[in-house]
Parts: C-alpha cells; structure tokens; sequence
C-alpha cells in the first residue's frame, strides 16, 4: 500500500519575502490592493502563528459564498467554520458593523437629500441584507434636509398588516412636511410587489389628508434599488 503524500505546508506569513506579506503590501498598496482574504487575515492576525490564518480566512469565504455572506452571517454561524472560535467570529462581527456604520452614518450637519441616489446609496449596505422585512419613514423639512428616520415596522411589509398611522406618527411629532418610505426585500430582488403598491398609495393618500407629502417609496435589493417615483408611481411634488 502506497504511503499517503501529506499536502505541502504552506510557508507561515514569517516566511514569505516582504513583499508578499500583507502588512506591508497594505502600507504599499493600500487596503484596496488586497484579496478580502488577506484583509480577513489581516483582522485575525494578532496572536496567529504559520500559515493557518490565511486557510481559515479562505475557508470562511468558502463556506459563506463570499463577502457578503460573511457579512449577513451572526456569530454563531461564523463559529461554525473551522478555525473560527467566539473571539475570530466577534472580530468580523464588529468589522463588518463599522463597514456598515461608515457608509450610512449620518453627516456632520443637516443631510439634505437631491434624489432617490442620495437615500438608497446610504441604506444598501444597512438594509440590503437583512434577514425580514423593515420599513423606515425618512423625515424631511421643507427643503428636504432629514430630521429622522425611524424603523417603523419589521416583518411582512404591506398595507395588510402595516398601520398608515404608523407611518406619520413621527412626522406629526417633529413637524415634518415630507417624507419618503424605505423598505427592504430580503429576497434580494427588489421588484415592487403589488402590496409594495397598495401601501404606497394609501400612505400618499394619508399624506394629503395630513398635508404632509410623500415623495418616494424605495426598494432596496441586495446591492440594488428601485424608485417607485422613477417607475411612474404619482407621488407628490418635491
């Protein structure tokens, strides 16, 4: 019986040329010169020895389907991944929470928004992944600066089950005289499906009884969007 061949060790992050280490190919070239499975790598770093924390890196994005499934993924199902304990699976957690944070953290000052790009460009990475459904009422002034934007519903999105009172509720409070809804599908698809419809009309409806325009509905998809007001939905004027 033949002897089995052991599979060659790769050689440890020590070992490679300068060059070739991460830490300093992300001096040389920036964090955007890098494969995410360095970056990973990079994350788990402190405290790793060899060449294990590239292969674990490799294997997280293996069984995730990539980025965005290590994104979506909670804590314990990172933990599953071989190689992967509380404290490896917390560190990516947070990353990815900060990635988020960063791209829809709001401005210094007043936010004013010029389109349906300005909103839905903020929210894919916060909205485009979540496991249900949310609903959230952007709160504008009249020069359509954000006062707020709180959630309002999660769940199954829909005029059905979703309160119109619910949606002004806020807008009432702060004196807000316009708004826009932002919904998410986690399907990933963000087709407007004739519920997405109904409830539109009813809340521009609502609006008008309130004097308080609906400007938009926005559909946020996984990496996509869609603008009812773009796909000819009659809102009212902005």
């Amino acid at each position: 019986m033949a002897a089995t061949r052991a599979a060659p060790e790769r050689p440890s992050v020590q070992e490679l040329p300068a060059a070739e280490r991460p830490r300093e190919r992300l001096a040389a070239r920036g964090a955007a010169g890098l494969s995410s499975a360095e970056l990973i790598g990079l994350l788990w770093a402190a405290g790793a020895r060899g060449s294990s924390i590239s292969a674990v890196a490799e294997g997280a994005l293996a069984a995730c389907d990539g980025v965005t499934g290590l994104a979506a993924a909670s804590p314990r199902e990172l933990q599953r991944v071989p190689g992967v304990g509380p404290a490896r699976a917390a560190q990516l957690t947070a990353a990815f929470e900060l990635g988020r944070r960063a791209v829809t953290d709001w401005p210094a000052g007043r936010w004013t928004i010029r389109g349906p790009r300005d909103l839905a460009t903020r929210l894919l990475a916060d909205l485009g992944h979540l496991p249900r459904e949310e609903l959230r009422v952007v709160l504008l002034d009249t020069r359509n600066g954000v006062l707020a934007m709180p959630t309002v519903y999660r769940g199954n999105v829909s005029a059905a089950l979703v309160r119109i009172a619910e949606l002004f509720g806020d807008a009432v409070r702060l004196y807000a005289s316009r708004l826009i809804l932002v919904h998410n599908h986690p399907t990933g698809d963000p087709t407007p499906s004739a519920d997405d419809l109904h409830l539109t009309a009813e809340a521009v409806a609502a609006g008008r009884l309130l004097d308080i325009a609906v400007l938009d509905h926005l559909v946020i998809g996984h990496g996509t969007w869609v603008s009812l007001r773009d796909r000819g939905v009659a809102f009212e004027r902005s």
